[in-house]
């Protein structure tokens, strides 16, 4: 396991549209293994490939090993079959944004499929912080960052933001 140094923005991996990954061998493996690693020293919750220089469609989550026991999710081929109606505002991080926390709207539940890395297909229902990490990923994936989602004058200031902190 590596860690490795995390992408910031305006990098343009992050608006990239990653490729799928399909059959999980040890090279992704490998890659979720460092995404954990990266992840719990950056000290973060979520960890998408792209943040590494990785355009492939894997993201890593742990939403309590802060508070507790690590409780590591590797999704590989991720993607939401299902949103509840109820949405939610709530302030987002991204280890590649650091210092600017944005205000994001996005449904309160998902239904997530995804490829484990035993190569099990799955789908889980998410609710709460856990539904919105993985939401957050998975907008990574898509070549989407919290930026992106934040109204025109919201992102004007939280660029402002970001410029002033680096």
């Amino acid at each position: 396991m590596t860690v490795r140094p995390i992408v910031l923005w305006p990098d343009p991996v992050l608006a990239e549209v990653c490729a799928p990954v399909g059959a999980v061998g040890d090279d992704v493996r490998a890659l979720a293994a460092d995404l954990l690693e990266t992840m719990y020293d950056a000290p973060g919750r979520g960890l998408a490939a792209p943040q590494v220089g990785v355009a492939a469609r894997v993201f890593v989550m742990d939403i309590s090993w802060k508070e507790g026991p690590e409780d590591p999710w590797v999704c590989i081929d991720p993607e939401i079959v299902g949103r509840s109606e109820d949405e939610m505002a709530m302030g987002e991080g991204c280890l590649s944004i650091p210092g600017v926390l944005a205000e994001v709207m996005r449904p309160e539940a998902v239904t997530l499929a995804y490829t484990a890395l035993s190569g099990r297909r799955e789908t889980v229902f998410l609710e709460g912080m856990l539904a919105r990490c993985a939401q957050h990923e998975l907008d990574h994936l898509d070549g989407i960052v919290t930026l992106d989602r934040l109204s025109e004058e919201a992102r004007a200031e939280a660029v402002a933001a970001y410029g002033a902190g680096a």
